[in-house]
């Protein structure tokens, strides 16, 4: 099943329409990640800097004057890939353009959605305003006017195997061609491009390569895949610390004199995250010494969460780098005497591709060490909550089944944490002969993250459920607040209606990014990615 096609992220990723949207210029100072999720799912404007247009217009002009040598010069006045050897006259360059994103626009498959296009073509545009592309000046505007405008390529899902087909789509679209989708409606691009007043392109030399390569697609998708992926990454702190505090855990393995031993980052941040949503917990102060140690879902949860933590700010930091790089091949580089046209291999994706397959690991890891502590919420043997979690053993079943759905969604993350970038196979004649697939890796990272967080959502549901079945409620501020924040939208399950409304609702309450300010006010480490204050200890009630 592929994760892109499924309701629920498109309802609660609607583009928002604001009049008054937020402006992002580029070009100036390097790029953050951060800034293209706020272009392609927050609905902010693109603009380039008057800087990153002198760059592109520079390189341009020397793509025009390298068109018209009989010097073959890769890209420009030759054939691409394994037709490299093969040099066109100057009348031929603007038909290698068009018949390049015609024969490279064969993708298969769902479309993506809409912020992962918009993405795409935000870092599309990134790459551009370096000024290393000499591609047309029009072709970025033209890229402008589609994000700015609203006008979304439908660009299918599969078919890449690291670059080229994905971008090819769009490029469609600048020239009159494929379908979009604009004011809530699927047409043609032309009927879009007439709406705004936008007249096709007509491709220069080497426009038509430059759209299509590089590592803009994989970029993009990585891109939104950070943001989820610092939300998971709360949450699973959150909810985590319910089912500690449900399940009675040992305080001691939290303790900072125990996580700061650890000198990895995350492994201190979600420590004291723990210690901030559990303190003044006067259930747990009565549950210390009940025994003497936890199970390592429980006792582990700084060393895991931290663990993935600490390969989110890897991540981070890897694609970051890659939007300030320079990524189309061939590049063209000012020299003392003008440019040089160079032949390389920057748009390979490797940095990217390895940067979401492990990140892919790390969601893996988030979701089955909550699915174990799922299973501990439900299993009498393992807990001394009540059986399942109903109040009506053998009439009722519980919570029993939703812990088998985390564990299948767990499986699946468990397939789709092997990676992308280790394959490889021949493509264009020999002439690529080792492929990143970063598209691949970004797509099989979002729909783990897709699994991910249902499976945080089941865990939080039970662990409400384990909160309102005890009978000594003197739960921690931190973790009352997660508890009555999902009562407000989920009830006590009672068995009058079918689960999975429920795991559903929960799991839209997960992707609301309003719900996140209030723990971070008492957990300020809780959203990786931002700058935090100093750790705080915390002190343990007495009984």
């Amino acid at each position: 099943m592929n994760s892109i096609s499924q309701t629920h992220w498109a309802n609660w990723r609607k583009l928002p329409v604001n009049e008054h949207a937020e402006c992002v210029e580029l070009g100036a100072t390097p790029v953050e990640w951060q800034q293209v999720v706020r272009v392609a799912r927050h609905g902010a404007l693109l603009s380039l800097s008057q800087g990153a247009w002198e760059r592109i217009a520079a390189a341009r002009q020397a793509v025009e004057e390298i068109a018209s040598s009989t010097v073959p010069h890769y890209g420009i006045n030759t054939g691409l890939g394994a037709l490299c050897d093969v040099v066109l006259k100057r009348d031929e360059l603007q038909r290698l353009s068009y018949h390049t994103l015609m024969s490279h626009a064969c993708g298969v498959g769902t479309p993506l959605r809409t912020e992962q296009v918009r993405a795409i073509i935000c870092c599309a545009v990134i790459n551009y305003s370096h000024g290393y592309s000499g591609i047309s000046p029009a072709v970025v505007k033209g890229l402008l006017h589609l994000l700015n405008e609203r006008i979304t390529p439908i660009v299918p899902s599969r078919g890449s195997v690291g670059y080229l087909t994905h971008m090819a789509h769009i490029g469609l679209v600048l020239i009159g061609h494929g379908e979009v989708e604009f004011n809530g409606q699927r047409m043609s691009a032309r009927q879009a491009l007439d709406a705004i007043g936008m007249a096709p392109l007509t491709l220069g030399p080497k426009d038509g390569l430059s759209l299509v390569n590089g590592t803009p697609a994989m970029t993009g998708l990585a891109c939104l895949a950070l943001e989820d992926t610092a939300r998971l990454a709360a949450w699973a702190d959150i909810v985590g610390a319910m089912s500690f505090e449900a399940l009675g855990g040992q305080l001691d393995a939290l303790l900072p004199q125990v996580t700061g031993l650890k000198r990895h980052q995350g492994v201190r941040h979600v420590g004291d995250n723990l210690h901030q949503l559990l303190q003044y917990s006067r259930r747990l102060a009565r549950c210390q010494g009940q025994h003497l140690q936890d199970a390592l879902s429980l006792r582990s949860i700084p060393q895991v969460h931290g663990a993935c933590r600490d390969q989110f700010a890897h991540a981070a930091r890897q694609i970051d780098q890659e939007l300030n790089s320079a990524t189309d091949n061939p590049l063209v580089i000012a020299t003392e005497d003008g440019y040089r046209v160079v032949s390389q291999a920057n748009p390979h994706g490797a940095s990217v591709a390895m940067a979401c397959d492990l990140l892919a690991i790390a969601v893996c890891e988030w979701s089955s060490i909550s699915e174990r502590r799922a299973y501990r919420l439900v299993t009498p043997q393992t807990s001394r909550l009540p059986p399942f979690l109903t109040d009506e053993v053998g009439v009722k079943s519980g919570m029993m089944i939703a812990q088998y759905t985390a564990a299948s969604l767990v499986a699946d993350n468990k397939r789709l944490a092997q990676p992308a970038v280790t394959d490889n196979f021949l493509t264009s004649g020999l002439q690529e002969d080792h492929l990143s697939l970063g598209e691949s890796a970004a797509l099989k990272l979002d729909q783990a993250l897709d699994n991910a967080f249902q499976v945080i959502a089941i865990e939080y549901l039970l662990a409400a459920q384990a909160f309102d079945l005890i009978e000594d409620q003197d739960f921690a501020p931190g973790t009352e607040l997660a508890w009555k924040a999902l009562r407000e939208a989920v009830p006590f399950y009672n068995e009058e209606h079918p689960l999975h409304l429920d795991l559903q609702t929960a799991r839209h309450l997960l992707q609301d990014t309003s719900r996140q300010a209030s723990f971070i006010t008492l957990a300020p480490h809780l959203y990786p990615g931002k700058r935090q204050t100093c750790l705080i200890s915390v002190s343990i009630p007495a009984a």
